[in-house]
Protein backbone atom coordinates (compact mmCIF):
# COMPACT_ATOMS: atom_id res chain seq x y z
CA UNK A 1 0.00 0.00 0.00
CA UNK A 2 1.12 3.76 -0.92
CA UNK A 3 2.01 5.27 2.27
CA UNK A 4 -0.53 7.52 1.74
CA UNK A 5 -3.37 5.28 1.50
CA UNK A 6 -6.40 4.65 3.43
CA UNK A 7 -6.16 1.21 5.48
CA UNK A 8 -9.89 0.84 4.65
CA UNK A 9 -9.45 -2.31 2.35
CA UNK A 10 -11.72 -5.09 3.12
CA UNK A 11 -11.27 -9.26 2.36
CA UNK A 12 -13.16 -8.68 -0.68
CA UNK A 13 -10.84 -5.88 -1.89
CA UNK A 14 -8.10 -8.19 -1.08
CA UNK A 15 -9.69 -10.80 -3.14
CA UNK A 16 -9.53 -8.34 -6.21
CA UNK A 17 -6.08 -7.26 -5.89
CA UNK A 18 -4.09 -10.87 -5.35
CA UNK A 19 -6.97 -11.74 -8.82
CA UNK A 20 -5.21 -9.14 -10.88
CA UNK A 21 -1.88 -10.24 -10.12
CA UNK A 22 -2.06 -13.73 -10.44
CA UNK A 23 -4.64 -15.13 -12.34
CA UNK A 24 -3.78 -12.42 -15.28
CA UNK A 25 -3.51 -13.17 -19.23
CA UNK A 26 -0.09 -15.20 -18.30
CA UNK A 27 -2.55 -17.84 -18.30
CA UNK A 28 -2.58 -17.74 -22.01
CA UNK A 29 0.97 -19.01 -21.63
CA UNK A 30 -0.06 -22.10 -20.28
CA UNK A 31 -0.86 -23.94 -23.68
CA UNK A 32 2.58 -23.20 -24.89
CA UNK A 33 4.09 -24.98 -21.87
CA UNK A 34 1.73 -27.60 -22.61
CA UNK A 35 3.02 -28.13 -25.93
CA UNK A 36 6.70 -28.45 -24.78
CA UNK A 37 5.55 -31.16 -21.57
CA UNK A 38 2.78 -33.16 -23.46
CA UNK A 39 -0.40 -34.16 -21.79
CA UNK A 40 0.95 -36.18 -18.99
CA UNK A 41 3.78 -33.91 -18.13
CA UNK A 42 1.65 -31.12 -18.26
CA UNK A 43 -1.26 -31.86 -16.27
CA UNK A 44 0.96 -33.07 -13.14
CA UNK A 45 3.04 -29.89 -13.27
CA UNK A 46 0.28 -28.18 -13.40
CA UNK A 47 -1.19 -30.21 -10.48
CA UNK A 48 1.74 -30.17 -8.65
CA UNK A 49 2.30 -26.29 -9.14
CA UNK A 50 -1.10 -25.35 -7.76
CA UNK A 51 -0.29 -27.94 -4.91
CA UNK A 52 2.77 -26.47 -3.99
CA UNK A 53 1.87 -22.81 -4.32
CA UNK A 54 -1.58 -23.70 -2.36
CA UNK A 55 1.16 -24.76 0.44
CA UNK A 56 2.96 -21.84 0.01
CA UNK A 57 0.92 -18.73 0.64
CA UNK A 58 -0.82 -20.75 3.48
CA UNK A 59 2.61 -21.38 5.27
CA UNK A 60 3.22 -17.09 4.66
CA UNK A 61 0.20 -16.67 6.29
CA UNK A 62 1.30 -18.41 9.26
CA UNK A 63 4.27 -16.48 9.10
CA UNK A 64 2.68 -13.22 8.82
CA UNK A 65 0.12 -13.97 11.66
CA UNK A 66 2.70 -15.16 13.45
CA UNK A 67 5.04 -11.97 14.05
CA UNK A 68 1.33 -9.70 14.01
CA UNK A 69 0.44 -11.68 16.98
CA UNK A 70 4.26 -10.82 18.52
CA UNK A 71 3.41 -6.82 17.62
CA UNK A 72 5.40 -6.85 14.36
CA UNK A 73 2.71 -6.73 11.70
CA UNK A 74 4.39 -6.77 8.04
CA UNK A 75 3.20 -5.30 5.50
CA UNK A 76 5.62 -6.32 2.46
CA UNK A 77 7.66 -8.90 1.42
CA UNK A 78 10.63 -7.20 2.20
CA UNK A 79 9.75 -6.80 5.89
CA UNK A 80 9.01 -10.37 6.06
CA UNK A 81 13.23 -11.09 4.77
CA UNK A 82 13.97 -7.86 7.21
CA UNK A 83 12.85 -9.83 10.45
CA UNK A 84 13.58 -13.03 9.37
CA UNK A 85 16.37 -13.15 7.32
CA UNK A 86 18.15 -9.84 8.65
CA UNK A 87 18.02 -6.38 7.39
CA UNK A 88 20.80 -6.88 4.47
CA UNK A 89 18.57 -9.98 3.42
CA UNK A 90 15.68 -7.65 3.07
CA UNK A 91 17.20 -4.72 1.64
CA UNK A 92 19.83 -6.13 -0.78
CA UNK A 93 17.79 -9.14 -1.87
CA UNK A 94 14.55 -9.65 -1.64
CA UNK A 95 13.66 -5.40 -1.84
CA UNK A 96 15.39 -5.30 -5.22
CA UNK A 97 14.42 -8.66 -6.52
CA UNK A 98 10.87 -7.88 -6.16
CA UNK A 99 10.83 -4.40 -7.27
CA UNK A 100 13.10 -5.51 -10.77
CA UNK A 101 10.02 -8.41 -11.31
CA UNK A 102 7.20 -6.06 -10.76
CA UNK A 103 8.50 -3.39 -12.66
CA UNK A 104 9.71 -5.87 -15.74
CA UNK A 105 5.82 -7.53 -15.34
CA UNK A 106 4.80 -3.47 -15.90
CA UNK A 107 6.77 -3.13 -19.04
CA UNK A 108 6.06 -6.70 -20.52
CA UNK A 109 1.97 -6.25 -19.94
CA UNK A 110 2.55 -2.86 -22.05
CA UNK A 111 3.87 -4.28 -24.22
CA UNK A 112 0.94 -6.70 -24.06
CA UNK A 113 -1.22 -4.38 -24.43
CA UNK A 114 0.21 -2.95 -27.61
CA UNK A 115 0.01 -6.25 -29.21
CA UNK A 116 -3.76 -6.68 -28.64
CA UNK A 117 -4.41 -3.40 -29.92
CA UNK A 118 -2.18 -4.21 -32.85
CA UNK A 119 -4.34 -7.21 -33.30
CA UNK A 120 -7.30 -5.84 -33.22
CA UNK A 121 -6.15 -3.19 -35.83
CA UNK A 122 -5.33 -6.37 -37.95
CA UNK A 123 -8.55 -7.83 -37.46
CA UNK A 124 -10.11 -4.72 -39.17
CA UNK A 125 -7.64 -3.30 -41.42
CA UNK A 126 -5.56 -6.59 -42.62
CA UNK A 127 -3.24 -4.63 -44.72
CA UNK A 128 -2.70 -2.34 -42.42
CA UNK A 129 0.87 -0.26 -42.12
CA UNK A 130 1.13 1.04 -38.75
CA UNK A 131 3.37 -0.39 -36.47
CA UNK A 132 3.50 -1.98 -33.42
CA UNK A 133 5.37 0.59 -31.52
CA UNK A 134 2.70 2.98 -32.11
CA UNK A 135 0.09 0.71 -30.24
CA UNK A 136 2.72 -0.14 -27.13
CA UNK A 137 2.45 4.18 -27.11
CA UNK A 138 -1.23 4.56 -27.23
CA UNK A 139 -1.64 1.52 -24.47
CA UNK A 140 1.17 3.61 -22.81
CA UNK A 141 -0.75 6.79 -22.80
CA UNK A 142 -4.03 5.51 -21.49
CA UNK A 143 -1.86 3.86 -18.27
CA UNK A 144 -0.55 7.12 -17.52
CA UNK A 145 -3.52 8.66 -16.82
CA UNK A 146 -5.12 5.45 -15.00
CA UNK A 147 -2.22 5.41 -12.58
CA UNK A 148 -2.70 8.65 -11.31
CA UNK A 149 -4.91 6.79 -8.76
CA UNK A 150 -3.83 7.77 -5.48
CA UNK A 151 -3.47 4.28 -3.45
CA UNK A 152 -3.86 0.36 -4.15
CA UNK A 153 -7.52 1.06 -3.24
CA UNK A 154 -8.22 3.02 -5.56
CA UNK A 155 -8.25 0.17 -7.82
CA UNK A 156 -10.57 -2.08 -6.26
CA UNK A 157 -13.50 -1.59 -8.84
CA UNK A 158 -11.17 -2.03 -11.46
CA UNK A 159 -9.29 -5.29 -10.59
CA UNK A 160 -13.45 -6.63 -9.94
CA UNK A 161 -14.23 -5.72 -13.62
CA UNK A 162 -10.42 -7.75 -14.26
CA UNK A 163 -11.63 -10.83 -12.52
CA UNK A 164 -15.12 -10.92 -14.41
CA UNK A 165 -13.15 -10.25 -17.68
CA UNK A 166 -10.43 -12.88 -16.15
CA UNK A 167 -13.14 -15.45 -16.51
CA UNK A 168 -14.82 -14.18 -19.37
CA UNK A 169 -11.72 -14.46 -21.58
CA UNK A 170 -10.86 -17.90 -20.40
CA UNK A 171 -14.09 -19.12 -21.13
CA UNK A 172 -13.85 -17.72 -24.70
CA UNK A 173 -10.63 -19.07 -25.39
CA UNK A 174 -11.85 -22.54 -24.07
CA UNK A 175 -15.02 -22.48 -26.40
CA UNK A 176 -13.10 -21.21 -29.36
CA UNK A 177 -10.62 -24.07 -28.78
CA UNK A 178 -13.61 -26.80 -29.13
CA UNK A 179 -14.83 -25.20 -31.93
CA UNK A 180 -11.75 -25.32 -33.59
CA UNK A 181 -10.90 -28.61 -32.68
CA UNK A 182 -14.31 -29.70 -34.07
CA UNK A 183 -14.43 -27.52 -37.00
CA UNK A 184 -13.82 -28.91 -40.53
CA UNK A 185 -11.05 -25.72 -41.11
CA UNK A 186 -9.23 -26.57 -38.45
CA UNK A 187 -5.48 -28.20 -39.05
CA UNK A 188 -4.43 -31.81 -38.04
CA UNK A 189 -4.19 -32.50 -34.25
CA UNK A 190 -1.02 -33.58 -32.84
CA UNK A 191 -0.23 -33.79 -29.34
CA UNK A 192 3.71 -35.10 -29.79
CA UNK A 193 6.04 -33.30 -28.38
CA UNK A 194 8.17 -33.02 -31.56
CA UNK A 195 11.33 -31.22 -30.07
CA UNK A 196 14.13 -34.05 -29.62
CA UNK A 197 17.57 -34.27 -27.59
CA UNK A 198 19.12 -31.09 -26.30
CA UNK A 199 16.18 -28.85 -27.69
CA UNK A 200 13.10 -31.10 -26.00
CA UNK A 201 15.37 -31.18 -22.51
CA UNK A 202 15.45 -27.30 -22.51
CA UNK A 203 12.15 -27.00 -23.40
CA UNK A 204 10.97 -28.76 -20.35
CA UNK A 205 12.64 -26.14 -18.24
CA UNK A 206 11.09 -23.50 -19.83
CA UNK A 207 7.71 -24.94 -19.62
CA UNK A 208 8.12 -25.52 -16.00
CA UNK A 209 9.75 -22.09 -15.37
CA UNK A 210 6.28 -20.96 -17.59
CA UNK A 211 4.22 -22.73 -15.16
CA UNK A 212 5.89 -21.82 -12.16
CA UNK A 213 5.85 -18.21 -12.95
CA UNK A 214 2.16 -17.86 -14.00
CA UNK A 215 0.62 -20.18 -10.60
CA UNK A 216 3.27 -16.93 -8.70
CA UNK A 217 1.92 -14.45 -10.10
CA UNK A 218 0.88 -12.06 -13.89
CA UNK A 219 4.06 -11.85 -15.36
CA UNK A 220 4.38 -12.74 -18.82
CA UNK A 221 7.48 -14.39 -19.85
CA UNK A 222 6.44 -16.26 -23.15
CA UNK A 223 3.36 -14.20 -24.37
CA UNK A 224 5.36 -11.82 -26.28
CA UNK A 225 8.29 -13.91 -27.73
CA UNK A 226 5.33 -16.40 -28.89
CA UNK A 227 3.67 -13.42 -31.49
CA UNK A 228 -0.13 -12.45 -31.45
CA UNK A 229 -2.39 -13.12 -29.01
CA UNK A 230 -4.40 -16.13 -29.44
CA UNK A 231 -2.44 -16.99 -32.54
CA UNK A 232 -3.67 -20.58 -32.68
CA UNK A 233 -7.05 -19.45 -33.60
CA UNK A 234 -5.43 -18.53 -37.05
CA UNK A 235 -3.87 -20.34 -39.43
CA UNK A 236 -1.57 -18.68 -42.38
CA UNK A 237 -3.39 -14.96 -40.95
CA UNK A 238 -6.41 -16.85 -41.52
CA UNK A 239 -8.98 -16.83 -38.69
CA UNK A 240 -10.48 -20.41 -37.80
CA UNK A 241 -13.63 -18.75 -35.82
CA UNK A 242 -15.79 -15.30 -36.43
CA UNK A 243 -13.77 -12.28 -36.59
CA UNK A 244 -16.15 -11.08 -34.09
CA UNK A 245 -15.51 -13.59 -31.48
CA UNK A 246 -11.65 -12.99 -32.13
CA UNK A 247 -12.03 -9.57 -31.33
CA UNK A 248 -14.33 -9.80 -28.33
CA UNK A 249 -11.68 -12.01 -26.64
CA UNK A 250 -8.59 -9.60 -27.14
CA UNK A 251 -10.88 -6.61 -25.88
CA UNK A 252 -11.37 -8.31 -22.81
CA UNK A 253 -7.52 -9.32 -22.80
CA UNK A 254 -6.80 -5.64 -23.34
CA UNK A 255 -9.07 -4.44 -21.03
CA UNK A 256 -7.96 -6.67 -17.85
CA UNK A 257 -4.35 -6.21 -18.84
CA UNK A 258 -4.86 -2.69 -18.11
CA UNK A 259 -6.05 -3.75 -14.21
CA UNK A 260 -2.83 -6.53 -14.06
CA UNK A 261 -0.04 -3.03 -15.13
CA UNK A 262 -1.58 -0.59 -12.65
CA UNK A 263 -1.21 -3.61 -9.82
CA UNK A 264 2.09 -4.55 -10.40
CA UNK A 265 3.15 -0.56 -10.84
CA UNK A 266 1.93 -0.41 -6.73
CA UNK A 267 5.91 -1.07 -5.42
CA UNK A 268 7.36 1.50 -7.74
CA UNK A 269 4.63 3.92 -6.26
CA UNK A 270 5.26 3.08 -2.75
CA UNK A 271 9.01 3.59 -3.18
CA UNK A 272 8.69 6.41 -4.52
CA UNK A 273 5.93 8.28 -2.33
CA UNK A 274 7.34 7.18 0.85
CA UNK A 275 10.45 9.59 -0.43
CA UNK A 276 8.85 12.65 -1.79
CA UNK A 277 5.49 12.22 -0.20
CA UNK A 278 3.41 13.34 3.27
CA UNK A 279 1.62 10.49 4.84
CA UNK A 280 0.42 13.16 7.13
CA UNK A 281 -1.67 15.10 4.40
CA UNK A 282 -4.41 14.12 2.49
CA UNK A 283 -3.92 11.97 -0.69
CA UNK A 284 -5.26 14.65 -2.77
CA UNK A 285 -3.47 17.44 -1.46
CA UNK A 286 -1.40 19.80 -3.70
CA UNK A 287 1.78 18.56 -1.74
CA UNK A 288 1.26 14.84 -2.46
CA UNK A 289 -0.37 14.88 -6.04
CA UNK A 290 2.55 17.24 -7.34
CA UNK A 291 5.12 14.43 -6.83
CA UNK A 292 2.72 11.70 -7.62
CA UNK A 293 2.19 13.45 -11.24
CA UNK A 294 5.63 13.56 -11.96
CA UNK A 295 7.45 10.23 -10.32
CA UNK A 296 4.23 8.03 -11.53
CA UNK A 297 4.36 9.08 -14.71
CA UNK A 298 7.81 9.17 -15.18
CA UNK A 299 8.35 5.57 -14.20
CA UNK A 300 5.38 4.97 -17.05
CA UNK A 301 7.05 6.92 -19.59
CA UNK A 302 10.01 5.08 -18.94
CA UNK A 303 8.38 1.56 -19.00
CA UNK A 304 6.55 2.15 -22.12
CA UNK A 305 10.12 3.51 -23.77
CA UNK A 306 11.09 -0.11 -23.44
CA UNK A 307 7.94 -1.94 -24.14
CA UNK A 308 8.41 -0.41 -27.53
CA UNK A 309 12.38 -0.42 -27.83
CA UNK A 310 12.82 -4.36 -26.83
CA UNK A 311 9.33 -6.18 -28.64
CA UNK A 312 11.70 -8.82 -27.37
CA UNK A 313 11.40 -8.21 -23.91
CA UNK A 314 9.62 -11.47 -23.34
CA UNK A 315 12.70 -13.04 -23.95
CA UNK A 316 14.68 -11.51 -21.21
CA UNK A 317 11.44 -11.51 -19.04
CA UNK A 318 11.80 -15.35 -19.09
CA UNK A 319 15.14 -14.66 -17.72
CA UNK A 320 13.82 -12.60 -14.80
CA UNK A 321 10.96 -14.41 -13.94
CA UNK A 322 13.59 -17.36 -13.13
CA UNK A 323 15.79 -15.74 -11.10
CA UNK A 324 12.50 -13.62 -9.82
CA UNK A 325 9.38 -15.14 -9.62
CA UNK A 326 10.63 -18.84 -8.10
CA UNK A 327 12.60 -18.05 -5.28
CA UNK A 328 9.41 -15.35 -4.11
CA UNK A 329 6.93 -17.71 -4.39
CA UNK A 330 8.17 -21.50 -4.17
CA UNK A 331 11.92 -20.87 -2.03
CA UNK A 332 11.11 -18.13 0.47
CA UNK A 333 8.18 -19.02 2.22
CA UNK A 334 9.37 -22.21 3.20
CA UNK A 335 12.18 -20.76 4.44
CA UNK A 336 10.79 -17.97 6.05
CA UNK A 337 8.38 -20.74 7.60
CA UNK A 338 10.89 -22.97 8.97
CA UNK A 339 13.29 -20.39 10.34
CA UNK A 340 9.93 -18.74 12.01
CA UNK A 341 8.62 -21.78 13.64
CA UNK A 342 11.43 -23.87 13.71
CA UNK A 343 9.93 -27.03 13.30
CA UNK A 344 12.35 -30.47 14.54
CA UNK A 345 14.47 -31.18 12.10
CA UNK A 346 13.37 -34.59 11.96
CA UNK A 347 10.02 -33.52 11.12
CA UNK A 348 8.12 -34.19 8.39
CA UNK A 349 7.43 -30.05 7.61
CA UNK A 350 11.08 -29.70 7.80
CA UNK A 351 12.13 -31.69 5.46
CA UNK A 352 9.38 -31.19 3.23
CA UNK A 353 10.14 -27.37 3.45
CA UNK A 354 13.88 -28.02 3.27
CA UNK A 355 13.19 -30.41 -0.21
CA UNK A 356 10.34 -27.64 -1.87
CA UNK A 357 13.30 -25.06 -1.21
CA UNK A 358 16.03 -27.28 -2.74
CA UNK A 359 14.34 -28.30 -5.87
CA UNK A 360 13.04 -25.03 -6.76
CA UNK A 361 16.22 -23.69 -6.69
CA UNK A 362 17.55 -26.11 -8.72
CA UNK A 363 14.86 -25.32 -11.26
CA UNK A 364 15.45 -21.64 -10.72
CA UNK A 365 19.12 -21.97 -12.16
CA UNK A 366 18.35 -23.93 -14.68
CA UNK A 367 15.39 -21.91 -16.11
CA UNK A 368 17.47 -19.30 -15.93
CA UNK A 369 20.24 -21.39 -18.16
CA UNK A 370 16.90 -22.33 -20.60
CA UNK A 371 16.17 -18.74 -20.46
CA UNK A 372 19.76 -17.44 -21.77
CA UNK A 373 20.18 -19.78 -24.00
CA UNK A 374 16.80 -18.76 -25.73
CA UNK A 375 17.82 -15.16 -25.82
CA UNK A 376 21.11 -16.52 -27.39
CA UNK A 377 19.04 -18.33 -30.22
CA UNK A 378 16.46 -15.43 -30.67
CA UNK A 379 19.81 -12.85 -30.87
CA UNK A 380 19.49 -12.53 -34.55
CA UNK A 381 15.85 -11.41 -34.65
CA UNK A 382 16.31 -8.79 -31.95
CA UNK A 383 16.28 -4.88 -33.53
CA UNK A 384 15.07 -2.06 -32.14
CA UNK A 385 11.87 -0.78 -32.14
CA UNK A 386 11.00 -3.63 -34.20
CA UNK A 387 7.80 -4.74 -35.76
CA UNK A 388 6.59 -7.93 -34.38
Amino acid sequence: MATIAPNSGSWLHCGYHLTSAIVAPALLSLPFAMAMLGWVGGVMCLTLGGLVTFYSYNLLSLVLEHHAQLGKRQLRFRDMAHDILGPGWGRYFVNPLQLGICYGAVIACILLGGQSLKFIYLLSEPNGSMELYRFVIIFGSLILLLAQMPSFHSLRHINLVSLCLCLVYCTCTTAGAIYIGESKKAPAKDYAVTTTGVNRLFGVFNAISIIATTYGNGIIPEIQSQGSILQNFMVNGKPLVNKWFLLMTNVFTFVQVIAVVLTYLQPTNVVLERKFADPKMDEFSVRNVVPRLIFRSLSIVIATLLAAMLPFFGDIMALFGAFGCIPLDFVLPMVFYNLTFKPSKKSIVFWGNMSIAVVSTVLSLVGAVASVRQIVLDAKTYRLFANM
